[in-house]
């Protein structure tokens, strides 16, 4: 008889180390919120590939969810450049997790808060901001 693994996530089940499934979640979360931007500002493919500075090929990619094309770093410039937020958050182990190596493990993800303003528009200045501020 077998025995089942339960995970946290797909990407623990599926990929080799922590490390690879810590960034595969990280990337995960920002394809699915830059998609998700993409869609709510009713952009094409080619209008976000302007946005972003990529081809148009590398939007359907994002669009489709092909998160391994995808570095963190170029999603992270990709959620700034679209006007969102993207944060770190890392989480110590618990106690009970812990493993005997020097340094425990940590989990760390990313989210990409979106703001108020609308993708790619300019900002409007406050009122009574001088222009030469």
């Amino acid at each position: 008889m077998t025995e089942k693994k339960r995970f946290a996530s797909v990407w623990d089940a599926i990929e080799d180390t922590p490390q690879e499934a810590a960034s595969m979640r990280a990337r995960s979360a920002l394809v699915m919120s830059l998609t998700e931007v993409i869609h709510q500002q009713d952009m094409t493919q080619a209008q976000a590939a302007v946005l972003f500075g990529v081809t148009q090929p590398r939007i359907s990619d994002l669009m489709r969810g092909k998160v391994s094309l995808f570095s963190l770093d170029t999603l992270i410039d990709m959620a700034a450049t679209a006007g969102m937020m993207p944060t770190v958050k890392v989480s110590m182990p618990k106690a009970a997790h812990r493993t005997v190596s020097k340094s425990p493990p940590l989990s760390a993800s990313i989210t990409a808060k979106r703001s108020a303003h609308r993708v790619g528009a300019a900002k409007r200045p406050t009122r009574g901001a001088s222009a030469h501020a």
